[in-house]
């Protein structure tokens, strides 16, 4: 029986089918191999309800936290994750649960509350301001005040002295610690921003009030003295803020033991659920993912890049200088 020659460009043809379905059946395999390798346990808390973590943050959390292990640059038995797309404040004083304490060696995972970057509104020149529940606006320009996805390592804590409030009959003084984050991709001007980890406190209404015995009164002998303010519910200047009891637990796990914090979403997440919204697509099953709640909320997020904001940051500022610094008054109560 004599056999018919195939064209030479059929057997292209041919042979690139073959190769894309090669590398398709090796990119599912790669995929759920990740998910495989996440253990049971812990593959458990994965979801979208609240206290649990989306499937991307994890692996991308896990990958990092486990690529910083191979390295050297982590030996802390824990890691941690944000997902900014959830909504920070749930409504009557409940906070959402979006900030992730992974520690495998002890099967342990925890979900605390944590704020978003406030953003700002440059009245007449741009808005990119954030609401108190959802985060619509991302970006990693200085003096924005907005949460940068991507991935962090904690760097060292520093603790400062706030001033003096009142408890009761009594007075108390605000300590309170710092976290250094340092970035890497688009989050790494981290530092030079000055963003980081810190309780969700600080003191309002400032007053200065003679306390000479304390060892943190100026040379006048006085301290400053305010009101305590908790906003565990609200915004951050852009750093990860915990409320008060989360950080005392958060914050020695870190200090002299760095890890790693995955803070979702990035820029590409942001463009690549921007585009399906236009495109009236939908988020569920294999696309991007948002969450649902906030996404119906801010109706499409929006990616402020450090190149395109700094600029109009900065000519803003130069338009509207900062009223010079007023002393602060002394205090009229005893």
């Amino acid at each position: 029986m004599r056999l018919r020659s195939v064209p030479l460009g059929i057997i292209n043809i041919l042979s690139l089918l073959i190769i894309v379905i090669a590398l398709t059946a090796s990119a599912r395999s790669f995929a759920a191999l990740q998910r495989s390798d996440v253990p049971a346990w812990l593959q458990a808390h994965v979801g979208k309800g609240e206290g649990q973590i989306a499937q991307v943050v994890l692996e991308r959390a896990r990958a990092l936290y486990l690529e910083k292990v191979s390295e050297g640059a982590v030996t802390n038995p824990c890691y941690f994750a944000m997902d900014a797309t959830r909504p920070g404040d749930l409504g009557n004083g409940v906070l959402g649960r979006r900030y992730y304490v992974i520690c495998e060696a002890k099967q342990s995972f925890r979900a605390v509350s944590s704020g978003h970057g406030g953003g700002r509104n440059l009245k007449g020149v741009a808005n990119f301001a954030n609401g108190r529940r959802c985060a619509k606006n991302f970006g990693n320009a200085m003096d924005s005040e907005l949460t940068a996805g991507g991935a962090y390592m904690t760097g060292e804590a520093k603790t400062s002295f706030k001033g003096y409030y009142r408890i009761g009959a009594k007075q108390a003084a605000l300590l309170r610690t710092f976290v250094q984050f340092d970035g890497e991709g688009e989050a790494a001007n981290a530092r030079q921003r000055a963003i980081g980890g810190h309780a969700a406190a600080l003191l309002r209404g400032m007053c200065l009030r003679k306390n000479p015995n304390s060892s943190y009164a100026d040379h006048d002998g006085y301290v400053p003295f305010g009101r305590l303010v908790n906003y565990a519910a609200g915004r951050s200047n852009g750093c990860t803020s915990w409320s008060p009891a989360d950080a005392e637990q958060i914050i020695p796990m870190v200090k002299d033991n760095p890890t790693t914090l995955y803070i979702y979403p990035e820029s590409r997440d942001i463009a690549a659920v921007a585009k399906t919204v236009a495109s009236g697509g939908s988020l569920s099953g294999a696309g991007p993912y948002w969450n649902a709640s906030c996404l119906k909320e801010i109706g499409a997020p929006k990616f402020w890049p450090r190149k395109i904001l700094e600029p109009i940051i900065t000519q803003y500022k130069k338009n509207h200088p900062a009223p010079p610094p007023q002393p602060v008054p002394i205090c009229k109560e005893p």
